[in-house]
């Protein structure tokens, strides 16, 4: 068994290069030589809310007979950046969500397909980043991904639920834990219109660790988020000034049921108008009076459109009027200008109402914009989602940023604006540079794995080949610019459907084997996502035995690359992300009798080692690992073995993967206190327990 640690490589010293970073790394992170105080982070998400639904995106322009207004919303676009090639992780609730809190892509995380109310895996979430980097988290709104048995009554939040959000990193919690309590927006009332009985019945409604549904009466649930998430921000701001905060702002809406207001949205907007928390039972906020469910913008009525229709344009516009009721209030309490705030939404349009014998689609308003597809679809229209930035000190007004982006970027994204590192886990980049206008920035990973029955809605809107046809699983991958999307995936080698999203957004032209240039993309697809993804038993695909490419080949010669950084962390970071660190990088080869010197000192700091190894045969090859401290292992750009957040210097962390023969590239990353960790790995083929294929097997390309 190999062991390696400072003695281990008497090495021959290829180059050493001693450097302080300053400005902008190579991979995206802004750093600045003289740092201000990190920003408070909002990150506001909407449940099914489409790219179409914004005026600035669609609606101001639709030639549609049926269109409404979002000023609050074009406003935040027109005063920041608009990120117009943004994709949630998976077209439905739960894996979205999953995704963005673990700040890892659907082919690495532990929630995939419909798996609503499972448990969020215990590992790094933005909220412990952001904590760990001094902020006060809180989640306002609806979580869903709680865990626990379902149906479970027992008493005691650790009993029933074993991913409780202020299990996952978060301070506060206020709002709905389970998924489909969210299905209604007054958690107090019984509603008789609802399409079943789970749609007529009050739900649950946690703060903390209390049980507080019978203080809500009359509670429309975006005014109820709304006014806490003012009272919270407003406490925050004045309670401690020092300290920022990342709020995680989560709507429940427009998802059906399509409920309405009690009235119309306050006066005034900010601290001393809108929305105002009161904090009476039966009178929890301003606008906890009147009538539940009445309320329609005049706008929105006497223009002859369905009941459901009023419906969901009133539900568009409260949240429209509670986000410019925010931005108000960070203006007033003068935290504007350090506040980061972003908007999105959790996949494409629904199309449902939940009331009884109605019927809603988002063929009203176009709510899909200039896309085919709608939630559960993997088409433009179910994945690409209307999302906006604003940080009026940071992001110039008027920005556009085109790039293609996903939600696993934002952990990468808040870590750098909290000027940290996001950990080794984080499939992400940060968005900074691109989403400010200052440069371009690393490729973000966009990869959508999703799988569920049924069929695309055969809209007339959309293009004739894709009306009814069936989803089954699906596969996404944004590569050099193109697109490549699999629906109804039987045969695990099923080609790509490839598109020009930029020339064709509504991705009619399939340029799959239209020339050389094309197929050779096809292949480099399908190399590609084989080596960024792992199985979930959970939630199993077609392709997931199919083995994992390898590289071409090539001389090599042996050994293995190894940097290092100075810097303390709580976690093993994104070792591209290290910023201010002064930093040696050793490239090291098996020559004896030269020892390796860090330059370093003994202080604590982040070794990466980069090295190749050959298998000798197509199969399942089983890897081993141990280390002194915690480390984090990728194969290409597949997770291998985590051993970061659970770190146990006594346990062997062990897992299986099927490689090609052939070339394959690791990186083991880890932290290190006063000196280079110990670390073990081990690598055996199936069937074969004596050859260690790690033991003298390293190597690196030759130049």
């Amino acid at each position: 068994m190999p062991r390696f640690y400072p003695s281990q490589f008497a090495c021959l010293l290829i180059a050493v290069l001693n450097f302080h970073l300053v400005g902008l790394n190579n991979d995206g992170y802004a750093a600045s030589p003289d740092p201000k105080p990190a920003p408070n982070v909002i990150f506001i998400l909407c449940d099914d809310l489409g790219w179409g639904d914004l005026g600035i995106l669609h609606q101001n322009e639709s030639t549609h007979s049926k269109k409404f207004a979002t000023p609050a919303l074009d406003a935040m676009a027109r005063e920041g950046a608009q990120l117009r090639n943004h994709y949630c992780p998976a077209p439905v609730c739960a894996p979205s969500r999953a995704s963005l809190l673990l700040g890892v892509h659907q082919g690495h995380c532990g929630v995939r397909d419909n798996q609503f109310d499972k448990a969020l895996p215990d590992n790094h979430t933005l909220a412990t980043v952001l904590k760990t980097a001094g902020y006060r988290t809180a989640i306002i709104g609806k979580y869903g991904l709680q865990g626990g048995v379902k149906g479970d009554t027992s008493s005691g939040l650790s009993q029933r639920w074993s991913a409780y959000p202020t299990k996952r990193g978060f301070d506060d919690f206020f709002g709905y834990v389970r998924h489909v309590d969210g299905h209604l927006h007054y958690p107090a009332e019984d509603w008789p219109l609802g399409n079943s009985e789970n749609h007529r019945t009050p739900k649950e409604f946690w703060h903390n660790e209390q049980e507080i549904s019978q203080q809500l009466g009359r509670c429309y649930t975006t005014d109820l988020f709304t006014a806490y998430a003012k009272k919270w921000i407003t406490e925050r701001s004045r309670d401690d000034n020092t300290a920022p905060f990342f709020l995680y702002l989560a709507y429940d809406t427009p998802h059906a049921a399509l409920q309405v207001p009690t009235m119309e949205y306050p006066s005034g907007r900010g601290l001393n108008g809108g929305i105002q928390w009161v904090g009476k039972d039966g009178e929890m906020i301003n606008t906890a009076q009147g009538t539940i469910d009445s309320f329609r913008y005049p706008e929105h009525t006497g223009k002859g459109w369905s009941d459901v229709e009023e419906r969901f344009a009133t539900m568009v516009k409260r949240i429209d009027d509670s986000v410019g009721d925010l931005l108000q209030t960070l203006r007033d309490l003068k935290i504007d200008e350090n506040t980061l705030v972003v908007f999105s939404s959790d996949n494409g349009p629904h199309h449902e109402s939940y009331l009884k014998d109605v019927n809603y689609a988002p063929t009203s308003f176009q709510s899909y914009g200039p896309f085919d597809g709608t939630k559960r679809d993997t088409w433009e229209g179910g994945i690409r989602v209307p999302t906006l930035a604003w940080w009026p000190s940071q992001i110039p007004a008027g920005t556009i940023d085109r790039t293609p982006s996903q939600f696993h970027d934002w952990m990468a994204t808040f870590a750098d604006v909290a000027g940290t590192s996001p950990p080794a886990v984080c499939d992400g980049v940060s968005l900074v540079r691109s989403m400010t206008g200052n440069a371009d920035r690393s490729a973000s990973k966009v990869y959508v794995e999703y799988s569920v029955g049924g069929s695309t809605q055969p809209y007339d809107d959309f293009e004739k080949r894709k009306r009814k046809r069936k989803r089954g699983q699906m596969q996404v991958l944004m590569h050099k610019g193109y697109k490549g999307v699999r629906v109804n995936i039987t045969d695990p080698k099923a080609p790509f459907e490839i598109y020009d999203l930029e020339n064709d957004p509504s991705e009619t032209k399939n340029l799959a084997d239209t020339s050389d240039e094309f197929v050779k993309l096809q292949q480099e697809m399908q190399d590609r996502v084989l080596r960024m993804r792992r199985p979930n038993e959970t939630a199993k695909r077609p392709y997931d035995q199919l083995l994992v490419p390898s590289l071409p080949g090539g001389p090599m010669t042996p050994g293995i690359i190894r940097s290092v950084a100075k810097g303390s962390f709580d976690y093993v970071p994104d070792f591209d992300s290290i910023r201010n660190q002064r930093m040696t990088l050793l490239t090291i080869t098996g020559v004896p009798n030269l020892p390796v010197t860090s330059h370093l000192g003994n202080e604590d700091r982040v070794y990466r080692y980069i090295g190749f190894l050959d298998m000798p045969a197509d199969g399942e090859y089983r890897f081993e690992l141990q280390s002194s401290t915690p480390s984090f292992v990728r194969v290409h750009d597949a997770i291998l073995i985590d051993n970061d957040f659970h770190h146990d210097a006594s346990k062997k962390w062990s897992t299986r993967i099927r490689l090609a023969e052939g070339r394959h590239r690791f990186t083991i990353t880890m932290l290190a206190k006063q000196g280079e960790p110990m670390w073990y790995l081990t690598c055996h083929a199936k069937g074969d327990s004596s050859n260690d294929l790690t033991d003298g097997g390293w190597g690196i390309p030759k130049p």
